[in-house]
């Protein structure tokens, strides 16, 4: 038992306290009721029983509470007297029964006599730990009180270990008739999952944890929160054994097993669950009658578990500390026989267990033995498309040769592309160096291509450049390799966002492709020219291409095919068409498509990437931040973090964490070494757009810059928004009476003219995108010069309110009321701009933005609702005592509406106010509680409520 003091948070328990608690007052027709909580050892009965007592101690209840002991028929009624004993010498000063009993009824009677003494009117619970040690005295007592002869209030909880009850064991008797009673619960306590567990571990062990350790805690402790915490403490404390403490526990436990038992438990420690009977039976040779038995007492003693697919323990852990325990020769015996066995029975035509063999052999000290097996289960992982297992098994493979083992050229080959496909470039790109150096390496254009799809998939995109022009140069480059070159190279033109070589390059792959290329070459150049055209061309035409392309990977159904269909899908959708309703659904449809192929931690990321952006893009950015958290759960890497990181970056200069977001880029900066225009624009627009927030406009200009001098793109949209930021940089120094740089600005002013030029050219899609930028560019030209002109920014919000942006529309709008407050025309239209750029902004939880709005608001002296005053926002200081002290009255109310899940038209209708006000509350709500949603404020409310 969990000490008291030393107790873990109570995870996973809260319904089940709750659901207890209700139990134990809903009394049944004698006045009493019970709850017996079963369970294996640890699971958190006894602190179930704690937390359920002090819970209703402080409503009304009297308490009282013992402990069975492990001793066969204690002293009578043990358990009961200790807890009288307890209130002797406290609040009620009784001793309990004097002088023998006349009888058993007599002895009843009197402790129901002491019971009602202790609970003084008040309804009594009594709480009994380790009821399975119960003497016949105490099971007979309860029996008793709760018919109701005792005449005694009373509720009883009970905690019963759930291995003792096997058999014929006295208490399953007392719960079958108890059960009976319409006021008696039992309640199976069960083990936590693994999402409570890693709570667990990270609320003991600190936020600092790795996900892989609270994994393998998980998968230690099966969900056992005693094992589980001790764990935890093990891994807080920097110790990699086991806590004696555990081992102490374990080891005295299997003791009480006889011999062929204690067998048993020993080769299911060895062996890899589920172990098939036949399986047991040949690593256990005893005959069957005594294995079944042996068996049987396992499971009653609950280190076993049965069912349809074999035998396994009840804890992983067990197997740990059977091992320390075994000499390294009886170990290697045992994993030698089950290898005999699985042979024997694959010899039989019982099939074979590839991974299960090589574990086995391995362990044995035979490696040779266990190699073939070892490939065989990793060429198996492919085909189910389990890439990071087949990874793994290639990786052993390796370890399990020589440096001159003819068959090491071949395995380096397999190890290199699944780690490629599993997300670990950079190990792709080591065993692919290591694969070149040998002299049966691989020919000249398979290494290039190799290297420059590891590279690419890095975020090196420069360099996978180049090496995809040495593979379509290479002397050795056959048809079929020189049409995936083309393919893979328009791929990669097309992340650099030079669109127009990028559709050169993919009707060069598909012309080769038809002529012996692959359907992943097809696929792969075909989204890569739907792509091009549809954005320099016609839009149309360029989805059609590329839905096509989707349509042929879905025949394929090899996830690199569907994982570049879906991608540019959804991108195209969600970018330059400016569909994104339809692409962020693409993108989602695509991710869990992909996550049943083993490409979770690439493909799935990157989609799930471009469906927060877009999300992003129209406002719903609690969800994108919900999607964006689902996506980092994978841990990607390359390219994969970069997408992931930028599109969290956006949220987080958003929402105003502009510490997040410094962290989030200097992580992509890391990353991409030579990036590609995708990736390096959006990086330094985010570096330009936070050093605007921070006042750095020096800053802000440098990483404007420097995007204008690196880049070859031609991708409009993208220029579109850096130039932008650009001038908005300028104008924010000019406005802050800082010196805005002339030679900047007309740099900034070429790219606009170029970006103009070029949208004429563009699809009506991609050209209404532009226009929102032009317009947005000239209006910043405007506050450069002085000419506080609200018409630019009137014709940039219609813009961006046609295409349903909301984020650069309350931008607009925001200026646009300026400039008519600052020349002092036309207020009624710059009010009404002001409070719709607030309404807009507060609902997506843009604080710094709302709060310039505020300022912007008090010092012209416009309310932003016509029945709310306008209030400077404050700024953050450290949190109150009551977190909700900070609100007004009125604020509250909103709030708790909030809270029950109601929309501001419904609380505007309950609290009589307008709907604008209440989105007026609501943005200061968040900006007072510090919070950018509103399932953030509401748990901040439930929390202090």
């Amino acid at each position: 038992m969990v000490r008291e003091g030393d107790d873990g948070p109570l995870v996973g328990r809260t319904g089940t306290l709750a659901a207890v608690q209700s139990d134990l007052r809903n009394v049944g027709p004698g006045g009493t009721a019970a709850v017996f909580v079963t369970g294996e050892s640890g699971v958190g009965k006894s602190r179930l029983l704690r937390e359920t007592a002090d819970a209703l101690r402080g409503t009304g209840f009297a308490v009282l509470s013992g402990a069975c002991l492990d001793i066969g028929d204690a002293s009578p009624l043990h358990p009961v007297l200790q807890a009288l004993r307890q209130f002797q010498s406290g609040q009620f000063g009784h001793s309990g029964p004097a002088g023998p009993p006349a009888d058993a009824g007599a002895l009843l009677e009197r402790v129901s006599q002491d019971l009602r003494d202790a609970a003084g009117g008040r309804r009594l619970l009594l709480v009994l730990d380790d009821l399975q040690w119960a003497d016949r005295s105490t099971r007979q007592l309860l029996l008793y009180l709760l018919a109701g002869l005792g005449e005694v209030k009373l509720s009883v909880l009970a905690a019963v270990r759930a291995e003792a009850l096997h058999g014929a064991h006295p208490l399953r008797r007392v719960l079958a008739e108890l059960r009976r009673l319409r006021s008696v619960r039992v309640v199976d306590l069960a083990p936590l999952d693994r999402e409570q567990t890693v709570e667990l571990v990270t609320a003991i062990a600190g936020d600092q944890v790795q996900p892989e350790d609270a994994e393998r805690v998980y998968k230690r402790s099966g969900g056992n929160p005693f094992v589980a915490e001790e764990l935890a403490r093990d891994l807080r404390d920097g110790r990699v054994e086991l806590s004696d403490t555990l081992r102490e526990i374990f080891l005295a436990r299997v003791d009480e097993l006889s011999p062929t038992a204690h067998a048993v438990v020993h080769a299911l420690a060895a062996g890899v669950e589920p172990v098939d009977h036949a399986v047991l039976a040949g690593v256990v040779r005893v005959p069957e009658p005594d294995l079944l038995e042996a068996i049987r007492a396992a499971v009653a003693h609950r280190w076993v578990a049965s069912d349809r697919e074999g035998y396994r323990l009840r804890h992983r852990l067990v197997s740990e500390i059977l091992e320390a325990e075994v000499l390294p020769a009886e170990r290697s015996a045992l994993h030698r026989r089950y290898a005999e066995t699985l042979e024997a029975l694959e010899a039989a035509g019982a099939g074979t267990d590839h991974a299960r063999l090589a574990h086995h052999w391995q362990r044995a000290g035979e490696p040779a033995r266990a190699l073939p097996s070892v490939v065989a289960a990793a060429r198996g992982a492919e085909q189910l498309y389990g890439f990071t297992e087949a990874h793994r098994y290639w990786t052993v493979a390796l370890d399990l040769t020589t440096e001159d083992a003819p068959e090491r050229t071949e395995l380096l080959a397999h190890a290199a592309e699944s780690a490629h496909q599993c997300g670990e470039h950079v190990r792709a790109l080591s065993r692919l160096e290591e694969l070149a150096g040998r002299p049966d390496a691989p020919g000249q254009c398979d290494v290039h291509l190799r290297r420059a799809r590891y590279l690419a998939s890095a975020g090196r995109s420069a360099t996978a450049e180049v090496e995809y022009e040495r593979a379509l140069s290479a002397p050795d480059c056959t048809p079929r390799q020189r049409a995936s070159a083309a393919a893979y190279l328009a791929e990669l033109l097309l992340h650099l966002g030079r669109y127009a070589d990028a559709g050169a390059r993919a009707r060069e792959a598909l012309d080769l492709a038809e002529a012996g290329g692959s359907t992943s070459d097809l696929v792969r150049a075909s989204a890569a020219l739907g792509f091009s055209a549809a954005f320099r061309e016609d839009p149309d035409a360029g989805l059609a291409v590329i839905r096509h392309a989707v349509e042929i990977a879905e025949r394929s159904g090899r996830p690199d095919d569907l994982g570049v269909a879906y991608l540019h899908l959804a991108e195209l959708l969600t970018g330059p068409l400016n569909n994104i309703e339809e692409g962020v659904l693409v993108a989602r449809r695509g991710a869990e498509r992909l996550a049943t192929l083993g490409v979770g931690r690439t493909y799935q990321t990157r989609l799930l990437a471009i469906a927060g952006n877009g999300l992003f893009r129209v406002g719903q950015w609690s969800e994108a931040d919900a999607v964006l958290e689902t996506a980092m759960r994978h841990r990607p890497s390359g390219a994969d973090a970069v997408e992931l990181l930028l599109a969290r970056c956006r949220l987080w200069v958003a929402f105003g964490d502009l510490d997040a977001g410094h962290r989030d880029l200097d992580a992509v900066a890391t990353v991409l070494a030579g990036g590609g225009a995708r990736h390096v624009l959006p990086m330094l627009t985010l570096r330009a757009g936070l050093a605007i927030w921070e006042g750095r406009h020096a800053d802000a200009r440098a990483a404007v810059q420097r995007g204008l001098t690196e880049t070859r793109s031609d991708d409009l949209v993208l220029l579109g928004v850096l130039a932008w930021h650009g001038l908005r940089a300028e104008a924010e120094a000019h406005v802050a009476g800082a010196a805005t740089d002339p030679g900047a600005i007309r740099r900034l002013t070429t790219v606009v003219e170029r970006i103009e030029a070029g949208a004429g050219d563009a699809g009506p899609r991609v050209r209404s995108i532009l226009d929102g930028y032009l317009n947005l560019c000239a209006a910043e030209l405007n506050r450069i010069g002085d000419r506080h002109d609200p018409e630019p920014w009137a014709r940039a919000a219609q813009v961006w309110d046609r295409i349903q942006q909301p984020y650069p529309l309350a931008y607009s709008l925001l200026r646009q009321g300026d400039a008519a407050l600052q020349r002092k025309v036309k207020r009624p239209a710059a009010v009404s701009a002001l409070r719709k750029a607030y309404d807009i902004a507060t609902t997506m939880g843009a604080r710094p933005f709302a709060a310039e709005i505020v300022s912007i608001a008090h010092k012209f002296r416009v309310a932003l609702a016509d029945d709310a005053d306008t209030v400077q926002m404050p700024a953050p200081g450290p949190e109150p005592e009551d977190e909700l002290g900070v609100l007004t009255t009125r604020e509250r109310e909103v709030l708790a509406a909030v809270a029950e899940g109601l929309t501001n038209r419904e609380i505007g209708e309950r609290l009589f106010i307008s709907e604008r006000t209440v989105g007026v509350h609501v943005g200061h709500i968040f900006d007072k509680l510090q919070v950018r949603t509103r399932v953030q404020a509401s748990r901040v409310y439930l929390t202090a409520a």
